[in-house]
């Protein structure tokens, strides 16, 4: 069945129960600050401080997605268009996701961080003839205004002081339209979605889904982590990423309820979990190790939460170093912990998956999840030995159909079913599979193979790191060699003999050549951008320097 059917069940059944909470930190703390010139305010001001802390019913979640599916049916969209959606997480959201849906569109997520180029190039790529798009991208549409011929309609979503003259105002014109369900015949079988690739390996690439693979992502996350009607899930990356909606749609599965918290201040984290009563809540690795290292130097005391409720932490997204967790288990003695491993190629994560019951496998990321297989293959595309490292490949109801207008890159990674992850990884004696790198990242120095993801685990390990990536660059005589960037703690002083003298553990030829002190960049998915790490460091000229936070 469709994923919308989920919502309209929800709805019938749970109408009146809060579906969705958007929580505004950044406003709450505006309006404490200003509360004595309250008077003085606008009413545009008082209205946007006092709306902090938005909500939204089942019933409403549904009715505000039809009205939507009407005005798009009404502005002439029909089946198998694409409905761009370009917003920050805000509790409009969902319900335009879904309204797109239900006209059997397809929608479209935008990465919120897109240059004025990048949001051109994806509505080129996809096809998109309606962008609907908020506040913070204003001057980035207006840019690009005479470079997109096929976007027909622009739908603008927040403030009307903000809205450009030539976008339309999402909320009046989707308020005069119909909360009747539309009459639009959908299957599993049709398109329902176009998901942009992360763009770490280049410019990012048209990922299209069906609505089973949507549906599978319910199943799939709702077995690994047994959501109920009463969990409460606090949702803090952003929805246009398969990571936060596949997690949440294991909370849609279940009707339970969603926070999504705009913002990643450790504070606002601690906070938000405290007063919404969260039960489950995905972090990114930078968003965990800030609330442990705020919570280590005293800037944030556990005594000032009522965290009792929260019951699951679970990251994806990227690596999770081994040591992170056992941090974290400590001062979180009561947590299940669980990590799930997968791309937007499969519909996000799931595809393999650690299990609560596995605390002792963290440093892997688990065995094939829920309806998935999954195998490590050589250069011949014949599995591996147990142990070897290999390139891992999945299969299950969740791989993309294709990479959209691309079927040499779709016939690069699809082979009879099985998706290519382009993730070099092994298999232990007890079947769990770790991450070993990218594919694309692997470095090759005097003909041996180093994966810097298990440097970066090693070095994180250091009491003064908040966080590291490991390059390669080229070296006239062993071809390339391994760099590493480091990002320290707060306050702290490291030099490069310290680094050295931690690294005399390692082998000598997995030992980093150098050393750079510098901000470790990650996307909004805490993905490193190593990309970006080998424009600046790459080009030759490389200064190592010796510098605290």
């Amino acid at each position: 069945m469709p994923i919308t059917e989920f919502l309209t069940r929800n709805a019938a059944h749970y109408g009146d129960e809060i579906a969705l909470v958007e929580v505004n930190p950044e406003l709450r703390e505006k309006a404490a600050r200003r509360q004595s010139d309250w008077k003085e305010m606008s009413l545009v001001e008082q209205n946007a401080y006092a709306g902090y802390r938005k909500t939204l019913t089942w019933h409403a979640f549904d009715e505000q997605a039809n009205q939507f599916a009407h005005l798009l049916l009404q502005q002439g969209v029909k089946r198998g268009d694409k409905v761009a959606i370009l917003l920050m997480n805000c509790i409009e959201w969902l319900p335009i996701y879904f309204g797109t849906l239900k006209t059997g569109a397809l929608a479209v997520p935008m990465n919120f961080r897109y240059s004025a180029d990048e949001i051109r190039y994806c509505l080129e790529l996809a096809d998109v003839s309606v962008l609907v798009f908020g506040p913070e991208f204003v001057e980035r549409v207006n840019a690009i205004q005479d470079q997109m011929p096929g976007v027909r309609m622009q739908l603008f979503v927040g403030d009307p002081w903000s809205r450009p003259a030539y976008a339309k105002p999402y909320d009046t014109l989707a308020a005069r339209c119909s909360a009747k369900p539309p009459q639009v015949t959908l299957h599993d079988e049709d398109e329902a979605a176009i998901y942009f690739s992360s763009g770490t390996t280049g410019f990012p690439k048209a990922i299209l889904h069906n609505h089973a693979a949507l549906v599978c992502a319910c199943e799939v996350e709702q077995k690994h982590h047994g959501q109920t009607h009463d969990d409460v899930f606090l949702c803090i990356p952003p929805l246009y990423h398969t990571g936060a909606k596949m997690h949440w749609f294991g909370s849609m599965l279940a009707g339970g309820r969603a926070v999504l918290l705009r913002g990643t201040q450790s504070r606002w984290i601690l906070e938000t979990a405290s007063w919404e009563g969260a039960t489950v809540v995905w972090l990114l690795v930078p968003w965990a190790q800030d609330i442990l290292d705020a919570l280590d130097s005293g800037e944030l005391q556990l005594s000032d939460y009522d965290l009792d409720s929260w019951r699951l932490m679970h990251i994806g997204a990227q690596p999770v170093p081994p040591s992170l967790i056992k941090r974290w288990r400590t001062i979180f003695p009561h947590h299940d912990y669980d990590t799930n491993y997968g791309l937007s190629e499969s519909i996000g994560p799931g595809c393999v998956h650690l299990g609560v019951e596995n605390i002792h496998k963290v440093g892997a990321i688990g065995v094939a999840g829920y309806l998935w297989e999954t195998k490590i293959i050589g250069e011949t595309g014949d599995t591996v030995a147990r142990g070897e490292v290999g390139e891992l490949a999945v299969k299950g109801p969740g791989v993309m159909r294709r990479y959209y207008k691309d079927p040499e890159a779709t016939a690069a990674v699809l082979r009879d079913g099985w998706l290519c992850t382009g993730d070099m990884a092994r298999e232990d004696e007890e079947g769990f599979i770790y991450l070993v790198d990218r594919k694309k990242d692997v470095i090759i120095t005097g003909g041996e193979n180093l994966y810097p993801v298990q440097i970066e685990d090693f070095l994180r390990a250091h009491e003064k790191i908040k966080d590291v990536a490991v390059i390669g660059l080229m070296d006239e005589r062993l071809g390339e060699i391994a760099a590493a960037i480091v990002e320290l703690k707060q306050g702290m002083a490291c030099t490069q003999d310290e680094i050295d003298e931690f690294c005399r553990e390692l082998p000598r030829y997995k030992r980093p050549r150098k050393i750079i002190f510098a901000p470790v960049p990650r996307n909004a998915t805490g993905k490193i951008e190593k990309p970006k790490l080998r424009e600046m460091y790459a080009g030759g000229s490389i200064v190592e320097a010796q510098m605290s936070n």
